[in-house]
């Protein structure tokens, strides 16, 4: 996927009052890399994530404060994971005067709450906790854009893992509404309409959720053997129990097989979520899962 994405700049000013500045990180997972976003006006600025540590990231970050003749004074942390957290040392190297905020801090870090706000000369910056991707990520309303940066919950392209998919559909449908402008990305470019592309996540996770359910009780994701009067057809390749990568060989049947194992785990998530609610039973013998009754789309 990553040779289909569009280049992104180093460095670049995305709107008066944020800099994007790239962490050096290009990859299957981090696409053009882990964006990091220099916001304010003044000469106080926030910095949002610090990428991995990657020395090109440091460089860049002490160019740019220079340009604009500021410091650093809060990072928040969108999440714990290293692409987000690695360059804090180097970081606090530049700017030691800088407080470290994190939902779930770290030693020497300050806590973020849900609803908190920061604030510096042009921007006004809310936190809201919307856990899935993982169990501490935040994200970020900024008020005079009315736009979010959104972390890893929604990207700039494609989409999100996620730890907890029941969380993380409430975490979508809390950010879903709350602005009419951009969404600022943890990877990939700016989110034109931030609102339409957390709704298209919305979809897209129903929709795997529905096919999901329809290769359990069909056997396929298109009924075979469909017959007007019979409202539950047998497909002959229905099964009495599926593991999640006999899921991912239908749902995924067009997606190379060295990518099968990783989607497994997107979808043993779905089958967690249809578990606590009731709708599936897994089969610890066998390791298989089965619907409960007879479940509709």
């Amino acid at each position: 996927m990553a040779t289909q994405l569009v280049p992104l700049p180093e460095v670049e000013r995305v709107s008066a009052s944020v800099v994007r500045i790239l962490g050096g990180n290009p990859g299957k997972f981090t696409l053009q890399g882990t964006n990091t976003y220099l916001i304010g006006r003044g000469a106080q600025r926030i910095l949002i994530d610090t990428g991995e540590g990657k020395p090109g990231w440091t460089s860049r970050l002490q160019s740019v404060l220079r340009e604009e003749k500021a410091t650093i004074n809060k990072a928040l942390i969108t999440h714990w994971h290293h692409d987000h957290v690695g360059g804090i040392p180097d970081l606090l190297g530049i700017c030691p005067q800088a407080t470290i905020y994190k939902n779930q801090p770290g030693e020497g870090q300050q806590p973020i709450e849900d609803g908190q706000v920061f604030s510096v000369e042009g921007a006004t910056l809310q936190a809201f906790h919307t856990p899935g991707h993982t169990v501490d990520h935040m994200v970020f309303v900024l008020k005079e854009e009315d736009a979010i940066f959104t972390g890893d919950n929604v990207l700039g392209h494609g989409t999100s893992v996620f730890e907890d998919l029941k969380a993380y559909l409430a975490s979508l449908q809390k950010m879903r509404g709350r602005v009419a402008g951009r969404g600022y990305p943890g990877h990939g470019t700016v989110i034109e309409n931030a609102t339409a592309r957390i709704s298209e996540y919305i979809q897209h996770r129903q929709q795997r959720e529905d096919e999901v359910i329809r290769v359990l009780r069909y056997g396929t994701l298109v009924p075979t053997n469909n017959n007007s009067h019979d409202p539950d057809p047998v497909s002959p390749a229905r099964k009495a129990s599926w593991t999640p990568i006999d899921l991912v060989k239908v749902i995924y049947r067009d997606v190379p097989e060295n990518l099968h194992l990783p989607a497994s785990h997107g979808i043993l998530q779905v089958l967690l979520k249809l578990e606590d609610e009731d709708k599936v039973t897994h089969e610890l013998t066998t390791g298989g899962w089965s619907l409960n009754g007879r479940q509709t789309l």
